[in-house]
């Protein structure tokens, strides 16, 4: 690929990643300081970074505590951090729960809670209902993640085998006000799906986590599936207990996917923004966006080049084997594959928290002749890519993307440059 390519899919990155910076985000969307406390609790992976922002900018005293993934951490000053692990939780996540839980309990209705909201949340959160353990919860993930099932199938069971989602964390601080401020990082932005909404309500009953459960063949914990048999009912966005509550999206894929539209044509470049809110098996959807790309490469259609084409949402692994990557990595493997030979292509995929899956990069660089250095350098792409071993392919190339942690989420970032 060429440099002036890499940087400029970089550039865009960047623009969307600025697009959704926790001060930017935050200070259009500050309520008014309360009569009398002001409590902030949060999850996710820029939480930490949202709650220095907010210190930053509250203009009165306040205190609380976030939770973060391990290595997310940023300074604050009254606004206590605590870190768990990301994507299976574990014991630190259910003590940040019960912090998060006694951090709301006790106030009165002149005092107000500022949730800090955004993608990873889920997963930081374990707070297992009575009958079961953090080991039935880190199962349940484990079969989660393996199944392939989308975020909405996923979050709709988790709130169900939860203390803390579906709203009862907002449920836990009545009669106090609260404000959910969000980073959406799933398609559509409906804010109780991030972080499986634990301030959020959400009308979705348990009859709908039985039929996710059904329809995407999980399979569930003993333990688990006895709960959904018996499950009491989630809150109920109704309940006046929730009516002076208010919930504000202040970032999404749609408006970094603009940002880095506008770069795009700043640049001189043509931008086409085909969805923010693309689900599906990743290498499903690689190989479909480089249909799309070589259509344009070859014939000029239904594009002309020079142009970009721009992408956003959250795809899906179904894990066949045990190699590492990630969606964005698993992603690019297919589209180069599928894309293999054809000239003037450079693409970014990348998860715009700045980690894809387990490893320490965000995602990749990839274009017409990957699929053929890997060849030439002695392996098969097709084999990696059946192995779900997308990382070793691009850290073999060289192509690995890993800008760190950049302290927001708005989930993944895809971009293919056709010159």
């Amino acid at each position: 690929m060429e440099d002036t390519d890499r940087r400029l899919l970089t550039s865009l990155f960047e623009a969307a990643v600025e697009a959704a910076d926790p001060h930017r985000a935050l200070k259009d969307h500050l309520p008014e300081p309360p009569p009398g406390r002001t409590v902030v609790v949060g999850a996710g992976k820029g939480a930490a970074h949202l709650a220095g922002a907010f210190e930053d900018l509250w203009p009165a005293p306040c205190e609380g505590v976030v939770v973060t993934r391990h290595g997310f951490g940023a300074p604050t000053r009254t606004i206590r951090v605590l870190e768990a692990a990301h994507p299976v939780p574990d014991a630190p996540g259910l003590e940040a729960s019960e912090a998060l839980l006694d951090a709301v309990t006790g106030l009165g209705p002149d005092d107000l809670v500022v949730a800090l909201i955004c993608g990873g949340g889920s997963a930081l959160l374990p707070a297992p209902p009575e009958g079961l353990t953090l080991a039935d919860e880190q199962a349940l993930t484990e079969s989660l993640l393996r199944s392939g099932a989308p975020i909405g199938a996923m979050n709709a069971i988790r709130k169900q085998v939860s203390r803390i989602k579906g709203g009862r964390l907002a449920e836990a601080a009545h009669p106090a006000r609260v404000v959910s401020l969000i980073v959406s990082d799933v398609p559509g932005d409906a804010p109780a799906e991030v972080a499986s909404g634990p301030t959020v309500p959400d009308r979705r009953d348990i009859e709908i986590a039985r039929a996710a459960v059904r329809d995407w063949n999980i399979e569930l914990p003993d333990a688990v599936a006895r709960h959904l048999e018996t499950a009491p009912k989630a809150p109920d966005p109704d309940d006046p207990a929730f009516a002076r509550d208010e919930v504000h999206v202040i970032a999404s894929a749609a408006r970094s996917l603009e940002a880095a539209a506008e770069a795009a044509r700043s640049a001189g470049i043509t931008p086409h923004i085909l969805s923010d809110a693309i689900e599906g098996e990743a290498r499903d959807i690689g190989r479909m966006h480089a249909a799309l790309a070589c259509e344009v490469a070859t014939r000029d259609r239904p594009f002309a080049r020079p142009c970009l084409l721009l992408s956003g949402g959250e795809t899906t692994v179904t894990l066949r084997q045990k190699g590492r990557g990630g969606r964005n990595t698993e992603f690019l493997l297919a589209f180069a594959m599928a894309a293999d030979g054809v000239d003037g292509l450079a693409a970014l995929a990348a998860d715009t928290d700045g980690i894809d899956g387990s490893e320490d990069n965000a995602g990749a660089f990839a274009d017409g002749q990957s699929a053929r250095r890997l060849r030439t350098a002695g392996h098969d792409p097709a084999d990696l890519l059946a192995r779900n071993d997308a990382w070793r392919a691009f850290d073999l190339l060289g192509d690995l993307f890993a800008p760190g942690p950049t302290g927001t989420n708005v989930n993944d970032f895809r971009a293919i440059l056709i010159r």
